[in-house]
């Protein structure tokens, strides 16, 4: 029975299930998406998000608690640099999980987790040119013309 389960224990004991997340999680920081089983990265993202909501705050405390769960003070370094500045303003919900399909091997299902704000196909931001609005009608400027131009068009 499941009395008192509040979270997937993916098959494992308390020791490996701490192992592994902290691996995804690195994978994850440094890679900006990881493509897994499903069960791991509803897991990964419980484990993950508090640690990127410590990452807003920059003390020496959050560093702390941070490098505690990962003991890598690189993945700690990118945490705090490029991750922290793009979702400074976001207050939750920093990943994205797509279910990607089944694994062929065990027909495990797949999903890609990823950074909410690191991926540039879905974001809102897009790079338009201003002025190209094709609902309106813009009057086109006309160059005046110098009497060099006036010259070579009699001739």
């Amino acid at each position: 029975m499941r009395h008192g389960r509040k979270f997937n224990h993916l098959g494992v004991d308390c020791d490996r299930r701490k192992l592994l997340l902290a691996n995804l999680a690195k994978s994850l920081i440094l890679n900006k998406r990881i493509v897994t089983t499903l069960a791991k990265a509803k897991a990964l993202r419980v484990y993950v998000e508090p640690l990127i909501s410590k990452c807003r705050i920059d003390t020496t405390h959050s560093r702390r608690v941070v490098f505690s769960y990962f003991q890598d003070k690189k993945i700690v370094k990118e945490l705090f640099g490029n991750v922290a500045e793009l979702i400074g303003d976001r207050k939750g919900g920093y990943l994205r999980i797509l279910r990607v399909g089944r694994r062929l091997g065990d027909n495990a299902e797949l999903a890609m987790i990823e950074f909410v704000d690191f991926n540039t196909i879905y974001s809102k931001k897009t790079n338009k040119k201003e002025g190209k609005n094709k609902n309106t009608k813009t009057a086109k400027k006309v160059a005046p013309v110098t009497e060099k131009e006036q010259a070579a068009s009699a001739v």
